[in-house]
Formats: structure tokens, sequence, C-alpha cells
């Protein structure tokens, strides 16, 4: 019990200790040209950070989904043809600083090695904002719904991944409640996720389509933060974890 006790502690201080080299992924080691944001015609990938963010473009130049990043900050253009800036104006830096910028379900990230979330910021697009606060998508007519109202909501899924993609953990973010419609840099508490090897996101709207939600599909991101777990440790809590689920099970019988 002493051991088990003293190991206990060791883990903790560990934990502490690894708190010191807390990493955050503002996106300023990429550069851009002033006042645009990354596309590519075919799928690939970016790093920031330590992290790999995951850019696909099946179609070619004609479409995007998952991360591109940029420094844009239109805030009064509707429509996918301003489906790059933040309504922000700018990343958490003001006008002009990079920040990430996602498209669609399914957008992803990953990491080199497991990391303890810690928290980031979000916002909408200006595109999003927009459709959902006038009721204008840029197109005519629109496919939204109209402005929101009592009982509309917009929310991203946040979540979790192992090593091999599967989903461990979950939260939402609120992008729009009702009327209430997120154009501010918001920090979201993300420890709740746990130890995650990357990031998968999804979208929930009121303004359904027949196949998809009608609210177009994107958020921004800065500020993403999380603590690299030692290999050892890392190690040494899988081994924990097993024991006690093997001793649980001894105890059981």
């Amino acid at each position: 019990m002493k051991k088990m006790h003293m190991l206990g502690m060791a883990l903790l201080l560990a934990g502490f200790a690894s708190l010191a080299s807390a990493a955050t992924i503002d996106f300023e080691d990429l550069s851009l040209a002033p006042d645009s944001y990354f596309r590519s015609g075919a799928s690939t990938t970016f790093s920031s950070g330590g992290a790999t963010f995951y850019y696909d473009a099946p179609w070619g130049d004609c479409c995007w989904s998952g991360f591109s990043y940029s420094n844009l900050g239109d805030t009064t253009t509707p429509g996918f043809l301003n489906d790059g800036s933040a309504i922000t104006g700018g990343g958490l830096g003001g006008t002009g600083d990079i920040y990430a910028v996602a498209n669609a379900d399914g957008a992803r990230l990953g990491f080199a090695s497991p990391q303890a979330l810690v928290g980031a910021w979000f916002t909408n697009t200006t595109y999003a904002y927009l459709a959902m606060r006038d009721g204008n998508d840029g197109n005519s007519p629109a496919f939204v719904k109209g402005p929101f109202g009592e009982g509309d909501f917009f929310t991203l899924g946040v979540h979790g991944l192992d090593a091999d993609g599967a989903q461990l953990s979950s939260l939402d973010v609120v992008l729009a409640n009702g009327a209430d419609i997120l154009d501010t840099w918001l920090y979201v508490d993300l420890s709740g996720l746990g130890v995650v090897s990357g990031l998968g996101f999804s979208f929930a709207s009121s303004d359904m389509g027949q196949w998809s939600i009608n609210t177009p599909a994107y958020f921004a991101m800065d500020g993403l933060t999380t603590v690299p777990l030692p290999g050892g440790l890392w190690l040494l809590g899988s081994a924990l974890g097993m024991a006690g689920m093997l001793r649980r099970r001894r105890l059981a019988a």
C-alpha cells in the first residue's frame, strides 16, 4: 500500500512538473501574404506547434474541407467566397493575426505524441455568422432558414481521438443559441477530453436540410494549449490502469 501511495505521489508530481511544459499552438509559425488564407488544389497537411492539420481537396480547386489557416479579416461579406474569415476580424492577436479555420464534419488534427488537453479559443466564421444572424448565405434564394431565433442552435462537437482515430471523449462548443450568435473569441476548457492523440470535429444545427445541416459548417480556432505526456509516464499510467483492472476482476471472482 505504501509503495502504491508513493507511486501515486510520483505520478502527481510528474503531472505538475509537466504543466511547465505546456505548449500553445498559435499558428504564428506559419506564413501568409497579407489578407489571405491557405488554399490548395490537392489534399495535403500542414504543421503548427508540433500538431498536424489535415486539409482535404477531393475535387481540386473547387472546394475544400478540413483545416486551413488564415489572416483574413472580412466581417461583412456573406457567402462561401468569404469562407476563410473569422467574424472577429483576426486571430487572438487582432487584425492580421493568423488563426485556423475549419470546414465540414470530419475536420481533424493529430499530435506527434499523446497530449493532455488544456484549452483553446473558438469563434464563428463570417460566412456562418451572417447566415445565422441575417439569413444571408450569399445565395439567392438562400439555402439557410433565415435569421436564428428562439429554439435555434449551432454547436461544434470536439472529440478526443486515440492513435487509431477512434473517439475517446467529446464535448460541445455552443456557437449559437437562439439569436445569441458568437462573434468574439470564446475560451473553452478542453481538459475534460483527457489525454488524446488527436482531435476530430463535428457540427449540429437546428437548420437541417434533407441530407445535412444548412448552416455553413465552419469554425475558427486559435490558441490551442496542450501538455505533452512524458512517454514513461504514459506507459506507467497504462500499466497501472491494467493492473487495477486485473485486480478488480480477481476481487470480483
